[in-house]
Parts: C-alpha cells; sequence; structure tokens
C-alpha cells in the first residue's frame, strides 16, 4: 500500500512525458509537489525538513548545471567562431563509403562532441554533417541517433556518472563505504557493459542503414564494413577502459574518442579493413519522400580557420583535465588541495539544519567556462558573436536546469523522507515493493528503467537523477551488487539516449525531417532493446559468476 503511495509521483511523471507529452521541465516541478505532500501527509515528515533537502537538492542541481552549461558554452562557442566549421572540413573527402562515414562521424566523431558536450548535441551536430556528404537527411537523423549511446555512460566530462554518486553517495557512505571508489568501481561497470555493446551497436547502425536506406534493402551489404566496425569499436573500447580504470570517467569518452577518429581517418585514408567495393546510395530523384528534409536547414558558418586553432578549445580541456585528475589520483599535495577546496556552509547546519558544500575548483564546468572565454582572444571572436554563443547557452540550459533542480530535489525528498512514524524513506518503500515482484529477475529490468527515464527526460543524466538511488536501494535489498544494477541503470540512461524524444526532436529539426519522429523511435527500437539485451547478459552474467566489485555492508 505505502509503496505504491510512493509511486505516485513517478507514475505522474511518467503519464505527463510519455502519455501527455509534458516536457521535463513542467513535469518534474509537479512530481516534486506531490512528493512533498506526500512526505508531509503520509510520511509525517517536518516541513523544516521538506524546505531543506528541496533547497540542498536545487544546490546540487546547480553545481550539475554548471557543467552542463559549460559544455554547451564551449560548443556553442565554437560553432559562433567558425572553428566547428573548419573540424567539419576535416571529413570532407575520407571515402565516398557511405558506411564508413557513418562510423566514422556517427560513432567516432559522436563519440567526441558526447564526450565535450554531451545532452542531445551528438545527434543534432553529427546529422547535418552526414547530409553534407550526401545521406539523405532521415538516415542521417537514424544513424547518428543510435550510435549515440555507447558513450553517453560518461556523456560531457563524466556529467550522468558524477551525477550517479551525488544521489547516493550518502547511501554508500551509510553502508560503510568510500563513495569515490564505489564511484570508480560503478563507472568501470558502466563502461564493460557499453565497450562490449559497442563491437554489436556500430554494426547494427549499419545495418539498418543499408536495410531501410539502401537500394537492395538487404543487411547483407553491411557485412563487407564489419572488419571496420570491429577496428572502430576495438580501438574505443582499449582507450576507454585504460582512462576509466587510470585517469577518471571525465575524459573517457572524450580522449578515447578522439584517437579512435584519428586511427579510423589514418586507417580510411590507408584502405586499412576497408571495404573492397563502394556502397553509397542511390540518386536523390529516387529517394522516398519521407526521407527528405520537409524544412529549410539554415547552413553552418563557413571558415577557414587552421585545425589546430579549431581543436584548441578541446586539447586546453583535456590537459587541464588529464593534470588535475592524474595529479589527484597519485596524491600530489597541489591537487588534493584543489579537491578539497568547497565552498558552502561548512558544517554549519545553516540550511534549516543542513549542510550543503561544492567543490568548485574540482567542477569541469568551471574549466569549461574559463576556456570559452580563452577561446574569444584565441579564435578573435567579435563581441555579437560571443554574445551569441552565451546567448544561446543559457538559451539551452534553460529547459535542463528546471528539470534538474526538481528532479534532485524531489529524490532528496524521496531519499530522505524516514521519520519515527515512517522508519523506512519514501525511496526505500519503493525498493522493497519493487523488489518484491522482480526478485532476482531485477537485473532484467534495471536497464529498462535507465531508458524509460531517458525516454521521458532526454537524458541520462536526469534518468540517473531520478532512478540511480531507487537501483541502489532495491539492489541493497536483494542482496545484488549495488555496483553493478547502478551501472545497469546507467547503461539504460544512455542507451535510452537513441529513441528519447527530446534528441529524436533536436535531430528532426537539425536533419528538417520533422514531423518523422514516431518513424525514427519505432526503427530505432529495436536496436534500443538489442543492446539492453548484450548488457543484461554481460552485467548479469557477473552476478551470476559472483563477481561484486564494491561490496556494502
Amino acid at each position: 500500500m505505502y509503496a505504491l503511495i510512493a509511486c505516485i509521483p513517478i507514475l505522474v511523471t511518467i503519464i505527463l512525458m510519455i502519455a501527455l507529452n509534458w516536457p521535463a521541465k513542467y513535469a518534474l516541478p509537479l512530481a516534486w509537489l506531490l512528493a512533498c505532500i506526500i512526505g508531509l501527509a503520509v510520511w509525517k515528515m517536518d516541513i523544516t525538513k521538506v524546505t531543506g533537502y528541496t533547497i540542498t537538492g536545487f544546490l546540487d542541481a546547480f553545481a550539475i548545471l554548471v557543467i552542463i552549461f559549460g559544455a554547451i558554452l564551449i560548443m556553442n562557442t565554437l560553432k559562433r567562431s567558425g572553428g566547428m566549421s573548419a573540424i567539419n572540413r576535416m571529413f570532407n573527402g575520407i571515402t565516398p563509403d557511405a558506411r564508413i562515414q557513418t562510423i566514422i562521424i556517427g560513432f567516432a566523431f559522436g563519440a567526441f562532441i558526447e564526450g565535450a558536450a554531451g545532452f542531445g548535441t551528438p545527434a543534432a551536430l553529427c546529422a547535418p554533417l552526414l547530409i553534407s556528404m550526401g545521406f539523405p537527411p532521415l538516415a542521417s537523423a537514424v544513424v547518428a541517433l543510435i550510435l549515440n549511446s555507447v558513450p553517453v555512460i560518461n556523456g560531457a566530462v563524466g556529467t550522468p556518472t558524477n551525477t550517479t554518486l551525488t544521489t547516493v553517495k550518502e547511501a554508500v557512505s551509510n553502508l560503510g563505504g568510500d563513495p569515490d571508489a564505489w564511484k570508480v568501481a560503478m563507472g568501470r561497470w558502466s563502461a564493460i557493459g557499453m565497450d562490449v555493446g559497442a563491437f554489436f551497436i556500430i554494426f547494427i547502425a549499419v545495418a539498418v542503414l543499408v536495410k531501410y536506406f539502401g537500394k537492395n534493402k538487404s543487411f547483407k551489404e553491411a557485412v563487407p564494413a564489419l572488419p571496420f566496425c570491429i577496428l572502430a569499436a576495438a580501438v574505443y573500447t582499449v582507450f576507454n577502459l585504460l582512462i576509466n580504470n587510470f585517469i577518471g570517467n571525465e575524459l573517457a569518452s572524450l580522449i578515447a574518442a578522439v584517437i579512435c577518429l584519428f586511427i579510423l581517418l589514418f586507417c580510411a585514408q590507408k584502405g586499412i579493413l576497408m571495404p573492397k567495393d563502394v556502397w553509397t546510395f542511390q540518386d536523390e530523384s529516387t529517394w522516398d519522400k519521407s526521407w527528405l528534409s520537409t524544412t529549410e536547414v539554415p547552413e553552418p558558418k563557413v571558415s577557414d580557420m587552421p585545425l589546430l586553432k579549431a581543436w584548441s578549445p578541446y586539447i586546453i580541456i583535456a590537459v587541464v583535465l588529464v593534470l588535475t585528475r592524474v595529479s589527484q589520483r597519485v596524491g600530489i599535495a597541489w591537487a588534493n588541495a584543489m579537491k578539497a577546496f568547497t565552498i558552502g556552509t561548512g558544517k554549519s547546519g545553516v540550511i534549516l539544519g543542513l549542510n550543503w558544500n561544492w567543490a568548485i575548483l574540482w567542477n569541469p564546468g568551471v574549466v569549461f567556462i574559463i576556456v570559452a572565454l580563452l577561446t574569444v582572444a584565441i579564435q578573435s571572436m567579435k563581441g555579437e558573436e560571443v554574445a551569441g554563443a552565451w546567448r544561446d547557452s543559457f538559451k539551452q540550459v534553460s529547459g535542463a536546469a528546471i528539470a534538474l533542480l526538481f528532479g534532485v530535489a524531489m529524490v532528496n525528498i524521496f531519499r530522505y523522507s524516514g521519520t519515527n512514524f515512517m522508519t523506512d524513506s519514501m525511496l526505500v518503500t519503493m525498493a522493497k515493493g519493487i523488489a518484491d515482484l522482480a526478485g532476482n529477475a531485477f537485473v532484467v529490468v534495471s536497464p529498462l528503467i535507465g531508458v524509460l527515464g531517458s525516454f521521458m527526460s532526454g537524458s541520462n543524466t536526469v534518468s540517473d537523477t531520478l532512478f540511480a538511488a531507487l537501483q541502489f536501494e532495491t539492489a541493497t535489498i536483494l542482496g545484488l551488487p549495488q555496483a553493478i544494477i547502478v551501472a545497469l541503470q546507467n547503461q539504460g540512461g544512455a542507451i535510452g539516449n537513441m529513441v528519447c524524444i527530446n534528441n529524436v526532436v533536436a535531430a528532426c529539426a537539425t536533419t528538417g525531417t520533422i514531423g518523422n519522429e514516431g518513424k525514427i523511435i519505432r526503427i530505432n527500437i529495436v536496436p534500443c532493446v538489442i543492446f539492453c539485451v548484450i548488457v543484461v547478459v554481460v552485467l548479469g552474467g557477473a552476478i551470476v559468476a559472483g563477481v561484486n566489485p564494491y561490496p556494502l555492508g
């Protein structure tokens, strides 16, 4: 009974966002309000605590938003300066084979954009680039969305994984664990599942391309590209796992993607593992009308900027983040001091009896903002261009801001609603209900919850905000490895990017295929389900084998 009552805010969110198409920025404030009402009326929470947990939730969300804003600001700065145009120019003349173009641009370059900016930008940037290389607009949107899945577990400088820790770190500490060490274990298993999936999903994207948009409508035409698919997956996987293990998750997608991108460019130019026959699309006059743009898509700004100057912001970011993260890992004093320095309330309990502190110097978003300001000088930007980049960034982050503020606040209410009247919090009560229903089959359900969160919100970060704590508590109740179950949540949220409404709408808008959103989701739902099965087999197999990467009491 109480488990069902506790689920009401989540169920209302699902109904509003899926059945009624409400955006997250409207649905989540209402869900937070319902959580507050239930906490006060049923769980008998003190209104001071409800208010305090809401405020600290807002403040935690603000720290995340700084990262999101900084990542988007770098992207918009490059778009306005002409740097992104110069980067796009690098891809011209790689190969006429559309299958190889899909792998290099859709996967490798898309993974780089995900690691650098995230939040829907990869599909929105890669799809128009594919169109410029002769792809039907609908085809470019479909493959760009499918391939925007593998790198999303780390997203923009580790935001989804780091956000996950924000929602469960106190629970980890309460069970005697070190939150940072637990995050490393969870991040490592998130990477393992997605990297195994990479060997399948890259080929699946190529197969979808030739099946739906090729002359012969045959999956067989994808087979000659299989060696190049395996090469792309192997290079990305090796470097992604190495960076996750030895540097940290913040730079895993970014650096692994850059290395993968340049190796693939080299191999394509040298003919290494390339198909013998070139596969291209038929003449545009033969295309189905639904493949074409229905609205005019503006041309990107043309620039003759040198490539090194265009890439310079990302080079600076990579150097700074690698230097600080590696230095902290090996115990260098200045790096430890940077991470330890916080702004906030200390231990004063000034926020209605609660504390909040933020390691501002360790926030990647602060680095992004500083580098964006340096880019103004490096790339000789005009005042109007700079103003436009900041204006665009504030506009883009506004929707995510409202969703994250109330999403994190709602999770706080769920998590800390235990009282003398109801010993178990709303979150624990929900988790017990799910555990009773699913039992050990919860391993199968776990990534689907992550997919649902992304589908509803358009963001793996928001999906993890909503459901990571629930997954953690359910795993604890069932005696399953919390790090692996939460990794499945993280993976499901990443996989859900290929069908989530926000990303599909963004991809359709940038390719001019507005009105085809439903068709894209119907095509991409099959790869989405296949990917979920893969991660369940990989991580579920590890659980069956007795693996628990970070046991908690």
